[in-house]
């Protein structure tokens, strides 16, 4: 079977892997530099704290794969397990918690409630007298995305994989016979290939190739921001990567005690209406902004806190902030949407749209209910651990 993948983001590069090292042919698109889409621009964590078990089941499997990478890719993706502390100062967010943790614990995920007293203990620098509750995991960690897509693409070219950058698709034709590629450009590079199947893993560009395709995506793309920080006391790298659940501010350990900083604070969140141009640099009142609500968080951040860098990125946001992973219309897998947790559940993802395209369903993780039409549904699951 000849599978064409588009997008080299680490969806479709996983994707191509898996559906590769299971025997397809395979040929992956895309159109600028593998990862160039939102990958590189990734903060690299690996949770299972979510709030929902379908993507607690993605992380689990996920997880496995992570624990593996290096042994089996050969890369080392620089994995830190300082885990994951979310908090909260809302008494509703922290009965949420409650729940959360104990649907978290019926999957294994050694997540705990967590006293103000132990949270401090988790993270030295937190102000705890601002919140009234707190979830950690300690087996929550992040990695360099970057490194995990080169990993992943090394081992795709390897079971056999054309891939092919700075070629972008301009649209997928399903036929009885198969799908056919139309490809943008001129002369030989545009020419047409007809592949028994396709994936659609163009992350904030998947809803143009669906249209073209003949389908709808409820995706849309948001800007999200990154800074590099020099805190006024160094962030001790075995800290956590620490969340405001009730604001989304949010920070993580870098080298040499700086840190890195989001969350998303304004009352409305537009749409990138042109995914191929938006700012990838922080707006400067943001970045401020951003220093001052992690310094709500911890004593590490104050008015002596530098700016040293920072980069933009696209989130490929659905209405429940859950992905979008199914066939959807005829020969077309869709995985894409992820709404900010792309990187962390690709492998995973990656194993189900080999199972979907070659199997005709998903065994690995039931991802059912992530198909497009539960929208028209009213399904009302709402990923609520989100940054």
């Amino acid at each position: 079977m000849h599978v064409a993948v588009v997008g080299g983001g680490i969806v479709g590069t996983a994707s191509a892997y898996e559906l590769a090292a299971r025997g397809a042919d395979v040929t992956l698109f895309e159109r600028g530099s593998l990862g160039a889409g939102s990958t590189d621009r990734a903060l690299g964590g690996i949770r299972a704290q979510f709030s929902t078990r379908v993507n607690v089941a993605l992380s689990i499997a996920s997880i496995a794969v992570w624990d593996d990478f290096e042994e089996r890719f050969g890369v080392d993706i620089d994995r830190r397990r300082t885990g994951y502390l979310f908090l909260t100062r809302d008494d509703d967010t922290a009965d949420a918690f409650a729940d959360q943790v104990a649907m978290q614990h019926e999957h294994g995920v050694p997540s705990r409630l967590v006293d103000l007293e132990e949270a401090a203990e988790v993270c030295s620098g937190l102000r705890p007298e601002e919140f009234v509750a707190g979830t950690y995991c300690p087996a929550d960690s992040f990695a360099d995305p970057h490194l995990a897509l080169q990993g992943y693409a090394r081992a795709a070219r390897d079971e056999g994989v054309d891939i092919r950058t700075n070629t972008p698709v301009a649209g997928l034709d399903p036929r009885e016979s198969g799908v056919r590629v139309r490809l943008a450009g001129r002369g030989d590079a545009a020419t047409p290939l007809t592949v028994d199947a396709a994936v659609n893993a163009a992350g904030a560009w998947a809803p143009r190739l669906a249209e073209a395709a003949g389908y709808d995506l409820p995706i849309v793309p948001h800007r999200r921001q990154t800074a590099v920080v020099e805190p006024e006391r160094p962030v001790p790298e075995s800290d956590p990567l620490v969340i405001d659940a009730d604001t989304t501010a949010h920070f993580r350990p870098e080298r040499d005690g700086r840190a890195l900083v989001g969350g998303h604070f304004a009352e409305t969140d537009p749409v990138v209406s042109d995914p191929d141009r938006f700012s990838e640099t922080p707006d400067t009142d943001w970045a401020v902004e951003a220093v001052e609500r992690v310094g709500d968080l911890a004593d590490y951040f104050g008015p002596e806190s530098r700016l040293a860098g920072g980069w933009a990125g696209l989130y490929a946001v659905t209405p429940d902030h859950h992905a979008i992973v199914e066939e959807s219309v005829p020969g077309v897998v869709t995985a894409a949407g992820f709404s900010g947790h792309g990187f962390q559940h690709a492998p995973a993802t990656a194993k189900v749209v080999s199972e979907l395209v070659l199997d005709g369903e998903a065994s690995t993780v039931d991802v059912s209910g992530l198909d497009s039409g539960r929208f028209d549904r009213g399904d009302e699951r709402v990923e609520r651990n989100v940054a």
